[in-house]
C-alpha cells in the first residue's frame, strides 16, 4: 500500500468515528481558566483539552542557495528521491546514522557521492562507517564545512553545479547535480512559546508518564515529545495511549 492511501484511509477512519479534521496552522495557544484557546491562521479554536503531534521536521543548513533549489536539487529524503539521480554525482551533508545509510542508499543510483562531515569523525554506528568505507563510490571529508550552493538553469529548469565548502580552512568546490541534507531533526514547536511547556535540552517537549505536558491539560505524542523514539509504530501508540489518558483526565474533572 502506498503512502498516500494509507494516509488517506486513516482520515477516513477517524471520521467515522466523529473526527473533525480541519486544515489550518495554529499560530499560538493560550490557557484561560480551564479552557485553552487556540488562534490559527484563519480562525480561533476552544478546548478542554489539547493533544500536540506535531512531529519533527529536518534541519536546514540554512546557506545560500538552500532554499532556492529545495525540492530542486536539495533534498531529505534518499528513497523519495534518489532515482532521480541515476549516474549523477551526488554530495550528502551530514554525520549520523541517517546521514551514513542514505548515502548507502544512494550508492544505488549515483556514480558518486561525497559526504561533507563538519566534525572530525563519524558519529554513525560503526557497522555502518564500515560498509561506507567499503564503498569505492563515496569519499568521505571530515573537517569540511558546507558554505554554499551553486546553480542555474537547465532546459528552463534549476540545475545544481557545485557545492562550495571549506575543507581544513581551505575554500573547496564539489561538482555535484543534488544535495541531500541529513543533520539532524528539529521538533515544530514554534507556536508554543509562552504556554510554559518545557523543552529538553534539544528542544523537544517534556512530558510525565502520561504524556501531560507540565501544563495540565496539554498532552503531547511522537517525535515532537522528549524521548520518542523517532518511529511511527510508537508514534502510533503513544496516541492511543495520550487518547485514553485525555479521557481519564476528563472524566476526573
Amino acid at each position: 500500500i502506498e503512502g498516500m492511501e494509507l494516509a488517506e484511509n486513516l482520515r477516513k477512519q477517524a471520521e467515522r468515528f466523529g473526527a473533525v479534521i480541519e486544515l489550518d496552522e495554529v499560530q499560538s495557544i493560550k490557557k484561560n481558566g480551564n479552557v485553552f484557546e487556540v488562534k490559527t491562521a484563519i480562525g480561533e479554536y476552544s478546548a478542554k483539552t489539547i493533544l500536540i503531534g506535531t512531529g519533527s521536521e529536518w534541519k536546514k543548513l540554512g546557506i545560500p542557495g538552500e532554499q532556492e533549489f529545495y525540492g530542486k536539487g536539495v533534498h531529505n529524503c534518499a528513497t523519495c528521491d534518489g532515482a532521480f539521480y541515476r549516474d549523477k554525482r551526488l554530495v550528502v551533508v551530514g554525520s549520523g546514522n541517517s546521514s551514513a545509510q542514505e548515502a548507502l542508499f544512494l550508492t544505488k543510483f549515483a556514480s558518486h557521492i561525497d559526504i561533507l562531515i563538519r566534525g572530525s569523525e563519524w558519529k554513525a554506528s560503526d557497522v555502518l562507517v564500515h560498509e561506507i568505507e567499503k564503498n569505492d563510490k563515496i569519499t568521505v571529508h571530515f573537517n569540511t564545512t558546507t558554505d554554499e550552493i551553486i546553480g542555474g538553469e537547465e532546459n528552463g529548469l534549476p540545475k545544481i553545479t557545485k557545492v562550495v565548502g571549506t575543507k581544513d580552512g581551505k575554500k573547496t568546490d564539489f561538482e555535484t547535480d543534488g544535495v541531500f541534507v541529513f543533520i539532524g531533526l528539529k521538533p515544530v514547536t514554534y507556536f508554543l512559546e509562552g504556554t510554559g511547556v518545557e523543552f529538553d535540552e534539544f528542544g523537544f517537549i517534556k512530558t510525565n508518564q502520561k504524556l501531560m505536558t507540565a501544563v495540565p491539560g496539554l498532552f503531547c505524542a511522537g517525535d515532537v515529545r522528549s524521548g520518542a523514539t523517532m518511529q511511527i509504530a510508537s508514534a502510533v501508540g503513544e496516541g492511543a495511549s495520550a487518547a485514553l489518558a485525555i479521557r481519564e483526565y476528563l472524566e476526573g474533572r
